[in-house]
């Protein structure tokens, strides 16, 4: 099972006016994809600690004293804030005990629900594109090194690759502006009838501007086809006109259904199934040709899919699966020779007194190994190997670093102490106490080297154990995957009527009634069970793909703690 969060030998401390205090002590434990881990203890034991170390909210005074947390090749324990602003709230999102710590009290909560939403969704756009990029570049050259006779030939269907997939990208968001209008003026038409037939709607010319104007976007081959495109501009019209005289208090019986007509065609449309425009993105670009006339979206997807198996994706993959294979193959040939040379150099980190010099060109050494055994055609990453150099870099850093500030500690210690006596003997009792010395644990720190070079030999040498159990012929599949999937990343947009309804859908879900009137209140009018609903609602937002729940039914009660659970 896929491993997506280690936590190893955690230990974290806090600086205090009585010296430093431990809170977390040499915890690990790994997180496996679709699983569940419970971490229980009494209160003050650390759970909240390992919790904020993983998003990198710790405290100002706290002491991370050893211990990595890997998380999709990175250590988030070195990592910058400006990588970490990637992760927080995207990938790991958090709930926390105390929901008001998490709202702002002055901000709607449906702006606190979607403006992550909307953010992040920029940011996966940027993301995706840049995924794709660079695992094509990383396929291509793979690919060359492991048939050169046909280096040149797939270097050029890995340029129509990414030229297709422009045209792909282009299509497809131009699919998606037109669908999701359709959408959008499909509720607002249910909702603005309704309220009609109740004569309780406001904004009456407003609303039938937009719902005219969404209509007419709407208008697209695969949509709201040509054919109906006159009559969506009359009915549009007749919507406008109608809107007027309705505010004024005539009949909305002919607006109604002049709306019910509109409503009718998109519902139609949204009907359809999606074409597939990574099929017609390659047909378009290279066959020269129109489009097949006269079949359904089904039938075209088949006979663009087998057009393009013919002339393109069956060369490719041929092609991609020597890549695969040969990337994986040399990984094992670097494992293979990096394993007995961390061996051998874990001894340098076990001295008596480290040589600075002796182990910086260790650890420069050993790096290169580490990088040498990475897989880049791997969609899964292996995280120790990605962190090695850094965690090992890092380490030797602190552990030099360390031999001054601990001089230092002792010396302001000892100055502390000698001031504590000499008032003692002159016969005062001073109302503070020394504080032990803030040093740095050398021998963990020395410990900590020896166990990052000797895991990652252990680990090694498990791949390739494994290591003939892998299927290239699916790895190959999966890749081509990843890359269509990262194009369609590219335009994947959040607007803000997406974030919106997915907000109120979540709403729904967290058990809160009425969602879209209470859309639009503040947190304040909210009971503390409420608000607790909306905080779990925001960290389910971004579909993360690690949750750390920190006692998140502790305000709810009983009946409702089930129900958010199994959510």
């Amino acid at each position: 099972m896929e491993t997506k969060l280690q936590v190893r030998d955690l230990r974290v401390s806090f600086r205090t006016t009585n010296g430093k205090v431990q809170a977390v002590r040499g915890i690990s434990f790994d997180l496996a994809k679709g699983e569940t881990l419970a971490i229980v203890g009494e209160s003050g034991s650390g759970k909240s600690v390992t919790s904020k170390a993983i998003l990198g909210i710790q405290a100002a005074n706290a002491i991370t004293e050893s211990g990595e947390i890997i998380y999709d090749g990175k250590d988030l324990l070195k990592i910058t804030e400006e990588d970490f602003h990637k992760i927080r709230g995207d990938k790991i999102s958090m709930i926390f005990q105390d929901p008001m710590s998490s709202l702002n009290p002055i901000v709607k909560i449906g702006r606190q629900l979607t403006e992550a939403m909307i953010l992040k969704g920029k940011a996966r756009q940027k993301e995706s594109r840049r995924n794709f990029n660079s695992f094509l570049k990383n396929l291509d050259r793979r690919t060359g090194e492991a048939v050169p006779q046909r280096k040149e030939r797939f270097s050029k269907m890995c340029r129509d690759f990414n030229s297709f997939e422009f045209r792909h990208v282009k299509l497809e968001g131009d699919y998606n502006d037109a669908h999701e209008a359709a959408v959008e003026a499909e509720e607002d038409i249910e909702l603005l009838a309704f309220e009609l037939e109740k004569k309780a709607a406001k904004d009456i010319p407003y609303r039938a501007k937009s719902i005219a104007e969404l209509a007419k976007k709407s208008l697209h081959q695969y949509v709201v086809s040509s054919d109906r495109s006159e009559e969506i501009k009359s009915l549009g019209a007749a919507v406008r006109k109608a809107a007027g005289s309705v505010k004024k208090g005539g009949d909305a019986a002919a607006m109604i259904a002049d709306l019910r007509r509109i409503q009718v065609i998109l519902r139609e449309a949204l009907a359809k199934p999606a074409p597939d425009f990574f099929c017609i993105g390659y047909y378009e670009k290279f066959s020269g040709k129109p489009l097949p006339e006269g079949k359904s979206v089904e039938e075209l997807n088949d006979s663009l899919r087998g057009y393009m198996e013919e002339h393109f994706l069956r060369e490719f993959t041929a092609d991609a699966r020597e890549g695969v294979a040969y990337s994986g193959e040399k990984a094992y040939a670097g494992m293979e020779k990096a394993i007995p040379l961390l061996r051998e150099k874990a001894s340098v980190f076990q001295k008596e007194t480290l040589v600075k010099s002796e182990c910086a060109a260790v650890q420069k050494e050993l790096a290169a190994l580490a990088q040498d055994a990475i897989d880049p055609l791997a969609l899964t990453k292996d995280s120790l190997s990605y962190t090695f150099g850094p965690s090992l870099k890092g380490e030797i850093s602190r552990y030099f670093g360390s031999i001054g500030k601990n001089a230092k500690a002792v010396r302001v210690h000892d100055r502390q102490q000698r001031k504590f006596d000499r008032l003692v003997r002159r016969g005062k009792e001073p109302d503070w106490k020394v504080a032990e010395a803030s040093v740095t644990d050398l021998g963990l720190v020395k410990a900590n080297l020896a166990h990052l070079v000797e895991r990652l030999a252990d680990h090694y040498e498990e791949l390739l154990d494994a290591r003939n159990s892998r299927d290239y012929d699916a790895e190959t599949a999966a890749a081509i995957g990843h890359l269509k999937d990262s194009a369609t990343g590219v335009v994947a947009k959040v607007t803000k009527r997406i974030a919106k309804d997915r907000a109120i859908k979540l709403m729904e879900e967290v058990g809160i009634a009425e969602p879209r009137k209470r859309y639009n209140q503040y947190p304040f009018e909210f009971s503390g069970g409420m608000r607790q609903r909306i905080v779990i609602a925001i960290a389910l937002a971004a579909n993360p793909d690690i949750l750390i729940c920190d006692e998140p039914t502790t305000a709810l009660d009983v009946t409702i703690q089930a129900q958010i659970l199994e959510l």
